[in-house]
């Protein structure tokens, strides 16, 4: 049986840390899977987490982002100690600048694209980012077409 961790608990364990690089989230999950007898998960779940705003990136690494609501898994407290790694410290108007950036580049390919379902996602984005990140999207969202992918397959 395989690990099953959702983008979440995948926040979660980034949280305990900090900041945690790709390889060391896979060795996370990897002694995660040991501990409860399963298989680690395919390392695909991390691309996921970061294509939703889950994870971003942050200086070589992965933190939560802005649309997580972390939670830690069962028998993932103890990763710090196992794993040997300390607390990482994050400069969270950095980084906030580094996800609306991203926010920004990605927002104007999925209207160029007219990628609706895209589109959609990034509007309900916008919102958690402005909360987490302090920072105001309405002149980037007031520029996205309204439209609701479900409507339109009507």
């Amino acid at each position: 049986m395989t690990l099953e961790c959702s983008a979440d608990e995948l926040a979660g364990i980034v949280d305990l840390f900090g900041v945690l690089t790709r390889d060391e989230l896979d060795d996370a999950l990897a002694e995660l899977a040991f501990r409860r007898g399963e298989d680690p998960p395919d390392r695909a779940i991390i691309d996921s987490a970061v294509a939703s705003y889950h994870l971003v990136e942050y200086n070589r690494g992965l933190a939560v982002g802005p649309t997580a609501f972390p939670t830690i898994p069962t028998g993932a407290t103890d990763l710090p100690h196992i794993m040997s790694i300390e607390a990482r410290s994050i400069d969270r108007e950095r980084l906030a600048r580094s996800v609306e950036k991203r926010f920004r580049g990605e927002t104007a390919r999925a209207v160029d694209a007219a990628a609706e379902r895209q589109i959609a996602h990034l509007r309900d984005v916008s919102y958690d980012l402005e909360t987490w990140g302090a920072v105001d999207l309405t002149r980037v969202r007031d520029r996205l077409p309204d439209s609701d992918p479900i409507e339109s397959r009507v």
